[in-house]
């Protein structure tokens, strides 16, 4: 089995670690001093589950230089996807499998635009982890999960496939009836809990003890139930109510990627997450004050942070 990791941060570093591990053929796709390190000493992995290298480490810049492969999993930032789908044509043949582990909802139909919808399977993952420095990733809490469906919710032979190499891999996988259903599930936490803590700068711990930060946290979730029922993804009703006492189940101290991103004055995943809730929102014709809110309060450092603030302001 031919497999690529697309983005070799935490996600894809983890992952795609386990599966070289585990003898699966894989290709790093990385850059700079990553892709530099992997090829000479290796992908170093730190696990709660126990270290482990890969080395040697099949690892280029260039993807049209590795062949048609079997599977694609897309591990980059949410903003990355449309650029990353171009890029990953020469790779993706007509039995090829492309599966995003990205944050947000719109990465599949972003993959199948460029790619073409029958290659694109649905994706998400659960993981603590994220790059230490070039060829070092850290797994640092939860149990790695990856869950893989069908649009549309049938069953097929590449799924059972990817879900059985994963699994020799040591990875946990999920086959859910409905992935849609799934991935807003995810959304509907990491995009309240990531908007919120961004635009508070405060820790989990903080947003849910103080009832005034509790109130938007589940303002923001609410909107997000709201929109995708209207989107017709069925949403369980008490989505919100088990999402928050799983809030409460996190370590006090923990924080989001993208609040992390936003704090350093890097670019973020704002777009992908609270910019889809608003943009969803108004494409379906529900309210959203608190995700405009967020968004509203956070764009002009986003703006800055890749450098386009001053395009958007020169008219006014």
């Amino acid at each position: 089995m031919r497999i690529a990791i697309v983005g070799i941060g935490g996600v894809g570093g983890y992952f795609g670690g386990r599966l070289a591990n585990a003898g699966e053929e894989t290709t790093f796709i990385a850059r700079g001093d990553h892709l530099a390190t992997i090829r000479d000493q290796g992908l170093r992995v730190d696990s709660i589950l126990g270290d482990f290298v890969v080395n040697p480490a099949r690892a280029t810049d260039d993807p049209s230089t590795i062949g048609i492969v079997d599977f694609v999993l897309i591990c980059v930032k949410a903003w990355q996807v449309p650029d990353v789908a171009e890029q990953i044509k020469p790779i993706v043949g007509r039995n090829t499998t492309v599966v995003s582990l990205c944050n947000g909802v719109e990465a599949a139909s972003q993959l199948a635009a460029s790619l073409g919808e029958s290659c694109v399977v649905g994706g998400l993952c659960k993981i603590i982890s994220y790059k230490v420095g070039p060829g070092h990733i850290r797994h640092a809490g939860v149990n790695p999960e990856i869950t893989i469906g069908e649009i549309g919710g049938s069953e097929s032979d590449r799924v059972k496939r990817l879900r059985e190499r994963l699994t020799n891999a040591g990875i946990k996988v999920v086959v859910p009836p409905d992935i849609d259903v799934a991935i807003w599930d995810k959304f509907l936490f990491i995009a309240s809990l990531s908007g919120v803590g961004a635009v508070t700068r405060a820790n989990v711990g903080v947003l849910r003890s103080l009832p005034e930060s509790r109130r938007m946290l589940e303002g923001a979730m609410h909107e997000i139930h709201t929109v995708a029922r209207a989107r017709n993804v069925a949403l369980p009703e008490d989505t919100v109510e088990r999402t928050m006492a799983f809030v409460d189940s996190l370590p006090a101290d923990g924080t989001a990627s993208m609040q992390r991103d936003i704090m350093n004055g890097h670019r973020s995943e704002l777009d992908a997450q609270t910019g889809a809730v608003v943009r969803l929102g108004v494409d379906i014709g529900v309210s959203t004050p608190v995700n405009q809110f967020i968004y509203g309060a956070l764009l002009p450092q986003e703006l800055q942070a890749h450098g386009s603030l001053s395009e958007r302001t020169a008219i006014h």
